[in-house]
């Protein structure tokens, strides 16, 4: 028997009415541990109270710093990583059992996800073939600090992709949709910023334009009718957000790089 033990790692911030389904899924694993960005919503007391759960607060700055924080909370190799808004599925369990006990595991393993909506699955706008490492072995594997937002994971070794699908709760309301667009496309801006990348106008007219389009026509997002239609707005309303505020970065930067003090002379 090759029995290798699991820690399952979830970050989270205010992810009350989600955080729940998510931990039911995944009480076989060895060990929980959620790394809570300060919740205000009570999330935070609810994993508290939780007896499987090991909760450690620590302040949000990207993505990538946070998960590679969550990793080295870790008591064991092979992690499982979720969002809390992310469940596994009985059929996904068995297949995730049955890797960890194989012979000869690959060192990460890719998950496709079914989308839902408002808990109603999201058939198009790309999202069918969307997929990320969940399930690695961390000695082999590590986030990349490229990026803050949409991580990539290093793996040093062969990866292999699940058979099984993943459920995401990624869209629960319009505003809460609507809200991580925004700090997506905020995060975006920053990792362009100090990657060097100068702002122009027009990529700010024509990336939503693009972001839209593809979406929901290129992807197929309006054959998922109203649904598609709000995920493909949203999408490119992120991009505006991310052109903006990179605008607004440069033009602080240049104020402060063209500021010369000036010499005061007795």
């Amino acid at each position: 028997m090759y029995k290798r033990k699991l820690s399952a790692l979830i970050i989270t911030y205010n992810e009350i009415g989600y955080i729940e389904e998510c931990l039911a899924s995944i009480l076989f694993a060895d060990e929980i541990i959620v790394i809570d960005s300060y919740s205000d919503d009570g999330t935070y007391e609810y994993l508290l109270k939780h007896p499987r759960v090991r909760v450690i607060q620590k302040p949000f700055l990207n993505f990538t710093e946070q998960k590679t924080f969550a990793v080295s909370q870790s008591s064991n190799d092979w992690v499982l990583f979720l969002d809390a808004d992310e469940v596994i599925t009985p059929p996904l369990r068995e297949e995730i059992v049955e890797l960890l006990n194989s012979h000869n595991p690959c060192e990460a393993y890719w998950f496709y996800k079914k989308f839902m909506f408002m808990r109603q699955p999201l058939h198009f706008c790309g999202w069918r073939t969307d997929k990320n490492y969940r399930l690695f072995n961390r000695s082999k594997a590590r986030f990349t600090s490229e990026k803050m937002v949409h991580e990539t994971l290093d793996v040093q070794g062969p990866t292999g992709i699940a058979r099984e699908k993943l459920i995401h709760y990624s869209y629960k309301s319009y505003a809460d949709y609507k809200s991580k667009m925004l700090h997506y496309g905020r995060l975006k801006a920053r990792e362009a910023f100090y990657k060097g990348k100068k702002f122009n106008y027009l990529q700010l007219a024509l990336k939503p334009l693009w972001k839209f389009s593809y979406h929901f026509i290129v992807r197929l997002g309006l054959l998922d009718t109203r649904k598609g239609l709000i995920i493909s707005y949203l999408s490119a309303l992120g991009e505006i957000e991310r052109y903006s505020t990179l605008r607004r970065l440069c033009m602080e930067n240049k104020k402060v790089v063209s500021y010369q003090p000036v010499e005061s002379y007795n």
